[in-house]
């Protein structure tokens, strides 16, 4: 029986990177970049979202997937903005895969489309397991959640290509050791971008936004 669940739960892991590749593909052809935002709820995820279009959007043709558990409210908040969106609801699954961003992907205008954001489920334990199709992975993590999370969720930070310490302007009342936080992320991730970012202030924002633009860049010139 042991070796079953095993089984099944590699058939389900294998069917999902082959229809993440399949994403991936069509994303390349219509030359989008795309990057899975995943955090555990309220550090933020969707305020980064709607920062990042508030600013870039009148420069690079956006698109959003919102995943939630329930509701729409994230995604209207980025239609009211005059970005293309679509609302994933998982009904109690604790992340999005790569069967879901398909039929998401089939309702977004990807030939007028150049940066694809996606907003995982908020959950630090299984969002990282499954591949999207998506080409960098963005960690949110905010000073509130204390700094021990990359001790405790290792593997959602130690796969991941950036990640933003955000509400950082709340430092001054918080007893968390940024050093600390870093020395333990790029301990598991050598190769990762930290950024210490504000979403309210706009504090280390321009770093965020420059890191995007040089990525959708990139991905034009290929």
């Amino acid at each position: 029986m042991t070796v079953k669940v095993i089984k099944i739960g590699e058939d389900i892991l294998g069917a999902n990177e082959e229809k993440a590749r399949a994403n991936r593909k069509r994303l390349d052809t219509h030359g989008v970049l795309t990057v899975n935002i995943m955090s555990s709820p309220g550090a933020g995820k969707t305020s980064l979202i709607l920062s990042t279009i508030n600013q870039m959007k009148e420069k690079v043709k956006i698109a959003v997937i919102e995943g939630d558990v329930a509701s729409s409210v994230d995604a209207e908040k980025v239609s009211e903005m005059g970005i293309p969106v679509v609302q994933i609801n998982t009904e109690g699954g604790c992340h999005l895969d790569a069967n879901m961003v398909e039929s998401a992907l089939n309702s977004l205008p990807l030939e007028d489309t150049e940066l694809l954001l996606i907003e995982n489920v908020g959950n630090l334990i299984c969002p990282n397991e499954f591949a999207l199709g998506e080409h960098r992975r963005v960690m949110i993590s905010s000073l509130p959640e204390g700094d021990d999370k990359p001790l405790k969720y290792p593997a959602m930070f130690a796969d991941s290509d950036a990640v933003l310490l955000n509400k950082i302007d709340l430092q001054p009342y918080l007893d968390y050791d940024v050093n600390a936080f870093k020395k333990v992320v790029t301990g598991l991730n050598p190769d990762v971008i930290i950024l210490p970012v504000s979403c309210k202030t706009g504090e280390g924002m321009e770093a965020w936004f420059s890191w995007l633009e040089s990525g959708v860049k990139n991905k034009k010139e290929r």
